[in-house]
């Protein structure tokens, strides 16, 4: 059966504590019976494509920078729809990775953060000296792709909000989240042309904003094989339900602050809050929610990192994203490939012993 483990780095002494946090944590399937009938599997896929892909050109890759330290590094930008396009990434490899088609897992950075970023570059190392080919982009309106590699999350917040108040609905662009989960399909074009990857050997890992752009993209996208999203699986219709959407909302607050303005409200509100998600993820309550898109994840190795006191993920909407896809994995008997790891007493964030099973379950899995 699907497995939700404790992290135990933390001792639990209160025995009512742990019986409660159990309580929880095991009580998913209860909570799955008040969650949405999702259309199926095939369909949801269908939709999230239609929605999400944009008509592209073929992509040419720009000149490499190679640089030799411990590991081998490329820096590259992918360049599509002309030059329309242009998708930073950089590429760790091992150093005994000549002539060798190896596994890659892609790492996706969180909100505010960038391919450069130094959780992401630990996370690329370690995996190099796991055997894999680490691989990461700027998300969006982050990193190189702002213009000058500012890590921080103004210029993603401002597109936000610019697409909010867009009144073009031919030309509507998808900032949040959507636009980004686009460009890791065209850098998985490009990965399996290359010839010292192994494309049927294809992980993806994310945090936070990182980790929802992996099961969005990771779920319909049947190349990649095993997947690991980190402090992200949430359900953004139980955060509505639930009076927890603050700390997704405050990823993107002064977004909201417009929003809220334009609709004639004194504050961020619930009902301001779903307009938004409407407009810009349309579908994030319904068939494009994570407790729907994990099912299509199956039967394929998926392991679920969350904190217990996530503000941005609520524990309780990651558990009905677990019971959803533990349904799934069942159904077509492979339950032993699916996992869920809950650190106890932690807040949303990424945390070394995230790391280290992360790349435990690929080595395992990839």
């Amino acid at each position: 059966m699907g497995k939700v483990f404790l992290d135990m780095r933390k001792k639990w002494h209160n025995p009512v504590l742990l019986f409660l946090f159990l309580l929880g944590t095991f009580s998913a399937a209860g909570i799955r019976a008040q969650s949405t009938q999702y259309p199926p599997p095939k369909q949801v896929a269908h939709d999230f494509r239609a929605l999400v892909q944009k008509t592209k050109t073929d992509f040419n890759i720009s000149t490499p920078v190679i640089t030799t330290d411990a590991v081998f590094i490329e820096k590259r930008f992918i360049t599509y729809r002309g030059k329309a396009e242009k998708i930073p990434l950089v590429i760790y490899k091992p150093l005994d990775a000549a002539e060798k088609r190896l596994p890659v897992v892609i790492c996706l950075h969180g909100t505010g953060g960038s391919k450069d970023a130094s959780d992401v570059k630990n996370i690329l190392y370690r995996l190099t000296k796991a055997g894999f080919i680490g691989v990461a982009i700027d998300a969006r309106y982050h990193g190189e792709r702002v213009g000058d590699g500012v890590n921080d999350s103004k210029a993603y917040v401002e597109a936000i909000t610019r697409a909010w108040k867009n009144t073009d609905t031919a030309h509507q662009e998808h900032p949040f989240f959507f636009d980004t989960v686009a460009d890791i399909w065209t850098l998985i074009d490009y990965l399996t042309l290359r010839p010292d990857i192994d494309a049927t050997r294809i992980g993806m890992t994310g945090i936070s904003m990182g980790g929802i752009e992996t099961w969005m993209a990771a779920s319909v996208d049947t190349r990649v094989k095993v997947i690991v999203p980190i402090i992200a699986a949430q359900s953004f219709q139980w955060s509505l339900g639930n009076d927890r959407w603050q700390g997704r909302a405050h990823t993107i607050w002064a977004a909201h602050r417009q929003a809220a303005a334009d609709l004639g409200d004194t504050a961020v509100n619930k009902q301001n809050v779903k307009a938004v998600w409407d407009k810009l993820l349309p579908g994030i309550t319904g068939e494009f929610d994570c407790p729907s898109m994990l099912r299509l994840f199956a039967p394929r190795p998926l392991l679920i990192l969350s904190n217990e006191k996530d503000e941005n993920c609520p524990l309780p909407g990651a558990q009905i994203a677990f019971a959803e896809a533990k349904q799934a994995y069942q159904e077509k008997g492979a339950a032993d490939k699916l996992e869920m790891v809950v650190s106890p007493n932690e807040p949303h964030r990424l945390l070394p012993g995230h790391v280290k099973r992360m790349i435990e379950f690929f080595s395992k899995w990839l």
